[in-house]
């Protein structure tokens, strides 16, 4: 369905195709990830003689300290699956795509959907990964890396949903930070409140998006066109002074950016700090990253907001923008609410979410409020929020402008801006070199063996072999024999029967006699 989903308007996007193109991009990593979760559900089989998890972790609680290297196995399999379907390292190129999408689509992927189904699975699994140490600290490091890899590309684009997209990848690295370090309840905790406060800026992106979108309509019938013949209405550089022209979607989307960076007292906070207290208690490394891609979340949501909403508008579809109906700006009102009052799930001291997942996993519990963490981690995001304040707010950008930060950073920002050209590798790595042995595959094997030698010269030869042998022996031995033998046949017997039909009336006379003496003889002595 999510695939379907992405490439649905399948004739828009590059050449014609973009769109399903980036269906199919979904489809191919995923069925990557998808082959580690087969193998490790076959060796669970194999092992535990079930899939019921009661029965795996009754299997594991046995035999859990003789069998670490099948579970270590068990487990690196499942990541493997994990980083398909949420999005991480090195897995996490179809998420970005995905936008291509309608923008509910895109909010429901990103938010509640098929991300959230590898966070869950590695948490629910939680026995397995407690037995493999290893593999459950390579979680953590896959989660923290692919958190700041993520957010430094969101950093450098200026497509409005791929921003957002790269943050979603971002997030869920903090997921799976959290699930790897054993902190369980922070990582669902963390997953439900970024479902709120994602769905709410994709939507109010898409807000956007329909009202730069309405604003170009409105000026390609006016006197001055101001826009190029291509126009992006999700490029924020053609955006600007949105804040008095869309009042509403600006207040939300304010609120989720606020949540996402994890200002207090907004849902972010609560959950993203304490994934935050419990890696800074577990893994050093870990929470060092994710202190980082914490800093440039808040920097990005910064520079995001200070882009679309304020300043000068960098087109004439900007200036002419119009805010939605109530039919779109309720739905974004209702998830700003959630997105201030999720926090409430998990509070510091009433620990609700703790307690109705201690149902579900074993070692469900909750970390303390953590205020030197909290606090600095509200620190680091008041100075990312003044540091893009400073380069994009303080003098806000005017059409045709430089990025500031493509002078102070320089080749860096470049590899931002270009995501660090991870698809080019892997068209390198492997793209291309599949598609060269299927060229090969389709030239050599298929047309030059298969086509030309044994079809061509085996099966056309015997197939002129059989059917010269067919002409000549069985045809006209067999068939042609069969025809003129029925035929001899059919000549002789005229030719015998004819003998009994003599002309002579006397003879007809005779048999009839003869006929009627055999015919009374049976009746009497019969």
């Amino acid at each position: 369905c999510s695939y379907l989903l992405i490439g649905f308007w399948y004739e828009k996007g590059k050449d014609g195709i973009g769109n399903a193109v980036a269906g199919k991009k979904a489809f191919v990593t995923n069925r990557i990830g998808d082959f580690g979760f087969l193998i490790a559900m076959f060796l669970i089989f194999g092992m535990a003689g079930s899939l019921q998890f009661d029965e795996v972790f009754h299997w594991v609680e046995q035999h859990g300290m003789t069998q670490v290297g099948v579970i270590s196995a068990i487990t690196l399999f499942m990541l493997l699956g994990a980083t398909g379907k949420s999005a991480q390292l090195p897995l996490f190129v179809w998420l970005p795509d995905a936008m291509a999408g309608p923008t509910p689509v895109s909010a429901l992927i990103h938010a509640a959907t098929m991300v959230t189904a590898g966070i869950y699975m590695i948490a629910r699994s939680a026995p397995l990964f407690e037995v493999a140490e290893t593999t459950a600290n390579l979680v953590a490091v896959v989660g923290a890396a692919t958190a700041l890899f993520a957010a430094t590309i969101a950093v450098g684009q200026y497509d409005i949903k791929r921003v957002l997209a790269y943050s979603t990848i971002s997030q869920l690295g903090f997921m799976m930070a959290a699930v790897g370090l054993g902190a369980y309840v922070a990582g669902i905790f963390h997953l439900v409140t970024h479902a709120f406060f994602k769905a709410l800026l994709f939507l109010s992106s898409g807000s956007v998006i329909q009202g730069v979108e309405h604003g170009h309509h409105h000026a390609a019938h006016g006197e001055t066109h101001g826009d190029e013949a291509h126009f992006d209405q999700q490029d924020m550089r053609n955006m600007g002074g949105l804040r008095s022209r869309m009042k509403i979607t600006y207040w939300v989307y304010l609120i989720g950016s606020l949540a996402l960076a994890g200002l207090p007292p907004l849902a972010g906070f609560f959950s993203k700090d304490e994934i935050l207290a419990d890696a800074s208690m577990e893994n050093m490394l870990v929470y060092g990253l994710l202190a980082v891609a914490a800093f440039l979340t808040a920097f990005y949501m910064g520079r995001q907001i200070l882009m679309v909403f304020f300043g000068e508008p960098r087109s004439e579809a900007a200036a002419h923008a119009v805010e939605n109906p109530p039919v779109m700006t309720i739905p974004l009102m209702i998830l700003a609410g959630l997105s201030v009052l999720g926090g409430a799930l998990n509070l510091p001291g009433y620990h609700a979410l703790t307690d109705w997942l201690g149902h579900t996993f074993q070692h469900a519990h909750a970390t303390e409020f953590n205020f030197q963490v909290a606090g600095l981690s509200v620190l680091l995001a008041l100075l990312a929020i003044t540091l893009s304040y400073v380069l994009y707010g303080r003098k806000p950008l005017v059409k045709g402008q430089s990025d500031p930060l493509r002078k102070i950073l320089g080749p860096i920002f470049v590899g931002m801006e270009n995501k660090w050209w991870v698809d080019e590798l892997y068209a390198l790595l492997f793209i291309r070199p599949y598609i060269f042995l299927a060229g090969f595959l389709a030239d050599v094997i298929d047309w030059r063996f298969w086509h030309d030698w044994f079809h061509d010269k085996v099966l056309g030869a015997a197939y002129r072999n059989g059917s010269r042998w067919l002409a000549q022996a069985f045809d006209l031995r067999v068939i042609d024999g069969a025809a003129n033998g029925l035929a001899t046949l059919t000549k002789g017997a005229a030719t015998r029967l004819s003998v009994l039909q003599s002309g002579y009336v006397r003879n007809y006379a005779l048999a009839i006699v003869v006929g009627g003496v055999l015919v009374i003889s049976y009746f009497i002595f019969g």
